[in-house]
């Protein structure tokens, strides 16, 4: 019979939250100063360190992690960037929570280096294929004109898919796959102490013991039609708080932006290092009486 995990409390669920959304829109910032480079139709840039939350997903609550980081994404690199895309931004932030959320919940033991594995690339094809069929649907739907690209076929579904592979093949395991790989089993069971709580294990029961029950199934289709939806609007004009401020994206915006979310991220450790200290204290004194 497996043992149900322990109840993460709301403060871990939020220094969860809070650490995923300041590291991912650290991380977020830094994709934009890296140059893109193209090699004939292939054009090579960095997408996202999706390892970030990928990582916080698999060691402690998925759906905090995931949230914090398309929280992230939105804060330190739209509007603290002094910009803000309106609905049309809801698109990328339910994908990318139902990304990391379905990658999260899929590994039981971060020991397992195949499940690890196999998630990070679930995660990151699950965010590129959702935003590649809302780009599909926008063409076939007349939302938006399709632009064919110089040396691909004209045709929406090979210019996406191709676009899709690139991101997945280049960006998805360079910086989400093998990062990966590489940081879950090395910071499982030296990490979690610094939230207070146990390590997952194999026989832990996160949110259920099926990876894709029915409520994550039902739940994920409703946030991908939402996305759809979200996009639609933006692309028609239907759009709330769309806004670009004069020194958006400007150097001086970006540097205090990076400030900002290095601060957050710093004070979440100090916090979680001043924790793990008073339950080692607190422990010792139990030991002694």
């Amino acid at each position: 019979m497996k043992n149900k995990m322990k109840t993460i409390t709301q403060s871990q669920k939020m220094m969860i939250f809070v650490l995923s959304m300041s590291l991912y829109g650290l991380a977020t910032l830094l994709t934009e100063l890296i140059p893109k480079f193209q090699v004939g139709i292939v054009e090579f840039s960095v997408e996202y360190f999706l390892f970030i939350p990928l990582v916080l997903a698999m060691l402690f609550d998925p759906l905090s992690a995931a949230l914090g980081a398309a929280t992230g994404e939105i804060v330190f690199s739209e509007i603290m960037l002094g910009q803000f895309g309106g609905v049309g931004e809801l698109e990328k932030f339910l994908t990318l929570t139902i990304g990391i959320y379905i990658a999260g919940r899929m590994v039981k033991d971060p020991l397992n280096r195949k499940m690890v594995g196999i998630a990070a690339l679930t995660g990151v094809i699950v965010q590129q294929a959702m935003g590649c069929a809302v780009d599909i649907l926008k063409v076939q739907f007349a939302i938006e004109s399709f632009e064919a690209v110089a040396g691909l076929p004209e045709s929406v579904f090979f210019t996406e898919g191709f676009a899709f592979l690139n991101d997945v093949l280049f960006s998805g395991i360079l910086f989400c796959f093998l990062p990966t790989l590489y940081l879950v089993p090395r910071l499982y069971r030296k990490i979690e102490p610094l939230l207070g709580m146990k390590p997952r294990d194999k026989n832990t029961v996160l949110g259920g013991d099926k990876v894709f029950s029915v409520k994550v199934v039902i739940l994920s289709i409703v946030g991908f039609v939402g996305a759809v939806l979200f996009e639609f609007m933006s692309e028609v004009g239907i759009n709330f708080i769309d806004w670009e401020a004069e020194w958006a994206e400007s150097m001086g915006a970006v540097g205090i932006s990076m400030l900002t979310a290095l601060i957050v991220a710093l004070l979440v450790f100090n916090f979680m290092k001043k924790r793990a200290a008073m339950n080692q204290t607190e422990q010792g004194s139990g030991q002694i009486d």
